[in-house]
């Protein structure tokens, strides 16, 4: 694994490099030992999936808060998606800024998102599967959202939006949801 720092403090590009041979490939997609200087000894305590349907649909930008906030390592197993991490840490160089990277389960690449940060994605093709791996149980009393489309952070999604379900939609502005 080659880890790639993003201009979000804390955010990496994970590049994984595949074994390939006549068979096919084989490649790790989690080592506590590898990923170590970015993990720091969190656990990964819970791992989810996603399958999104439609090309162009958006999914987002989920936080939560402290003290139940949690870093994420996103992976697009099937498809691919423009994956996009928003810093919402007071004091951070990057405070309020954003970052996106394509994730394919052709190129094989990881978004490592640490605590404080806000997370979305647009799918670029139909039938997309994303896998979530995270620090921190689910906590519905912490869980928190900011509108995909705030002017004050002006995420550039690459496509015209096709579907987004109705809570993403009606999230704050980061004006209603930064203390």
């Amino acid at each position: 694994m080659q880890f790639e720092e993003t201009p979000l403090k804390g955010c990496y590009v994970v590049h994984t490099t595949p074994f390939i041979d006549h068979r096919g490939s084989f490649a790790r997609f989690f080592c506590e030992r590898e990923l170590q200087q970015i993990i720091a000894g969190r656990k990964i305590v819970n791992v989810s999936f996603s399958r999104t349907l439609k090309r162009g649909s958006i999914r987002g930008m989920h936080f939560q808060r402290a003290p139940d906030a949690e870093m994420k390592f996103v992976r697009c197993i099937k498809g691919s998606v423009f994956d996009v991490a928003v810093d919402l840490r007071k004091g951070s160089p990057t405070y309020l800024h954003w970052y996106g990277v394509e994730l394919s389960a052709e190129n094989m690449d990881m978004f490592a998102i640490p605590e404080g940060f806000a997370h979305g994605f647009q799918t670029l093709g139909d039938n997309v599967d994303l896998l979530y791996l995270m620090t921190a149980f689910y906590s519905p009393h912490s869980e928190g959202g900011l509108n995909y489309a705030d002017p004050q952070i002006g995420i550039h999604w690459p496509l015209p939006i096709a579907d987004i379900s109705e809570r993403d939609r009606h999230h704050p502005y980061l004006r209603d949801v930064v203390d």
